[in-house]
């Protein structure tokens, strides 16, 4: 899949530079073509990430159940971070596809999960929760929806379902 995508920008690069060099364009749309391929670029490096199973930066759903995390703490080279595969909640119903998240690392919160994990190896199912904080987020219309690093996140037992009486 990502050679396909490598070779599709080749030829959207290959044809901007065939309308630069040989159009009778205006400077200014011609000018217009390189920077939109450029911001083009750095917009599909990102979504390629996404499509290679990278751990996305994306803020965490509100409800989700825990399936596996790693923790890289930090140390004098990096920051560290925490890594979450999780399955979103809608409805008490886990989706079927997990997915891998990176936040920002933090000590509560990897407590929080080393005792998550210890207890999902006892067979009992962990799930979280996460609530925006407040703040900005990144990029563009950030205000929109808050990143993984302004949201508030604890880790806790899956209640047990109740049956209904026969």
């Amino acid at each position: 899949m990502s050679l396909a995508l490598v070779l599709a920008y080749a030829a959207l690069v290959l044809i901007a530079v065939l309308a630069l060099l040989w159009s009778p364009w205006p400077r200014w749309l011609k000018a217009g073509l390189a920077l939109g391929a450029t911001v083009l670029y750095f917009f599909g490096h990102e979504a390629v990430h996404a499509l290679l199973g990278m751990p996305s930066a994306d803020a965490l759903p509100e409800r989700f159940v825990m399936v596996a995390a790693m923790v890289e703490e930090p140390n004098a080279n990096q920051k560290g971070a925490l890594y979450l595969w999780v399955r979103p909640l809608h409805d008490g119903v886990a989706e079927r596809q997990p997915r891998a998240y990176r936040l920002a690392y933090d000590r509560k919160l990897h407590e929080q999960i080393n005792e998550g994990l210890k207890k999902g190896r006892d067979g009992v199912s962990q799930m979280g929760t996460a609530e925006a904080r407040g703040g900005r987020g990144r990029g563009f219309a950030s205000w929109l929806q808050p990143g993984a690093d302004e949201q508030e996140v604890r880790i806790r037992d899956l209640p047990v379902p109740q049956l209904p009486e026969k």
